[in-house]
């Protein structure tokens, strides 16, 4: 009886695992940028789209979710690493090149928020999270500063920068601390160290204190962690070596969002509107190198669940996928009741399929579109048109689909 008891629990522990992991049935990997450099630090701003960092090229970029073009949005910055938005939606920055962190106000212009302690220049601040509070915390390792110069810090630190703007120094004993992220409630703060893979808690006391520091999980195949996000169930998604690793708030392994190969991950971010999307940057100084991937993860890993509330605002959301084949889904917000017309047009500017043509009410909706067949005929690949008329406002947003 217990031999059959234990190939029983064998055979189950099996779906008891994949039970727990977030990534529903399904999801895939796809990819949104290519042929980029060293990119770091993706930060998703609504109205924009996902801000990212090519350190190797000082820049900061911007790609748009309605024709996947990108624009830089910053040059030179500095070398900028992790990217963050405060509680304004204004631009948090490490800028490795001049070891500080620093912000970028609404008019454009850079201040520098923390350069120094005591008397000391930063090594080179690597990653930042902003909490509730409005204070940043940050990691400073010692493995990007500027050439010709000097290290002036005899350890690498976790630090604070309060809102009124003192830097504290919470945690000093590391090699290289790397990633951060606090737990949705801010009662767990967590910091990997970058050459072991390790993960570490800390209990926060108030906004200004952690104790209890502990070692949560390490990472396996000796390879490093780099940066962090959690989502709504305190679930941390760590970068680390061939994929995104997927830990539970007790330190348990979930899953793994393996890259392709050779393409280890370098941070991550939720993005898209409802925030389920994944974003997942790549890439070193190599020309060429730097991609970013994205996977929908939407089985209640987003920071916002918007489909029960009502937008403040007429909006149509990025499709996804885009590219596409044979389908996509289409989601729009009416802040108000209206009749819809929803309609695909081709490049020339001729009608191909009306997809809604009726009224709704407030709220979010979505749909299918399936590209396979349109009036029993197969399209062809292509740029398609995507226009959304409510009352009398209307968006246009551009399809691609591959074939």
């Amino acid at each position: 009886m217990m031999k059959i008891f234990c190939l029983l629990l064998v055979v189950f522990l099996p779906f008891i695992a994949a039970a727990q992991s977030p990534i529903p049935p399904g999801a895939k990997l796809d990819t949104v940028v290519s042929g980029l450099s060293q990119l770091e630090g993706p930060v998703w701003k609504d109205g924009l789209g996902l801000l990212f960092s090519d350190i190797a090229r000082s820049r900061i970029y911007l790609w748009s979710p309605s024709d996947s073009s990108i624009t830089i949005y910053l040059y030179p910055s500095d070398s900028s690493n992790g990217l963050t938005l405060d509680a304004q939606g204004r631009l948090i920055l490490t800028q490795m090149q001049k070891r500080r962190v620093s912000r970028q106000e609404s008019n454009g212009t850079i201040t520098p928020l923390a350069s120094t302690f005591r008397g000391k220049k930063f090594n080179s601040p690597n990653d930042l999270v902003v909490k509730s509070d409005g204070s940043i915390f940050f990691t400073d390792p010692d493995f990007n500063i500027p050439a010709g110069q000097t290290k002036e810090l005899s350890f690498k630190g976790v630090y604070r920068i309060s809102p009124s703007g003192t830097v504290a120094l919470l945690d000093s004993v590391f090699d290289k601390p790397n990633g951060l992220c606090f737990s949705p409630d801010e009662t767990q703060f967590y910091v990997n160290e970058s050459p072991q893979g390790k993960i570490y808690a800390w209990d926060v006391v108030n906004d200004s204190i952690i104790t209890n520091k502990r070692l949560l999980y390490t990472i396996p195949l000796g390879g490093y962690s780099d940066g962090m996000k959690v989502d709504p169930e305190g679930n941390i998604y760590c970068t680390g070596p061939t994929g995104v690793w997927i830990i539970s708030p007790d330190g348990e392994y979930l899953d793994k969002i393996a890259t392709p190969p050779n393409h280890n991950p370098s941070n991550c971010t939720w993005g898209d509107t409802d925030r389920k999307t994944l974003y997942i940057t790549t890439g070193n100084a190599t020309p060429g190198s730097g991609f970013i991937y994205r996977i929908r993860l939407a089985s209640g890993t987003g920071i916002e669940n918007h489909g029960s509330v009502i937008p403040d605002k007429f909006e149509l959301y990025a499709n996804y996928p885009n590219p596409f084949n044979p389908n996509t889904q289409i989601e729009y917000g009416l802040q108000e009741a209206a009749h819809v017309n929803l309609t695909i047009y081709n490049i020339k500017g001729q009608k191909v399929e009306t997809l809604i043509d009726g009224d709704r009410n407030a709220g979010i909706h979505k749909l299918t579109w399936n590209s396979s067949s349109v009036q029993g005929k197969e399209i062809a690949g292509g740029i398609y048109l995507l226009r959304l008329q409510a009352g009398e406002s209307q968006k246009i947003q551009k399809l691609v689909l591959l074939k």
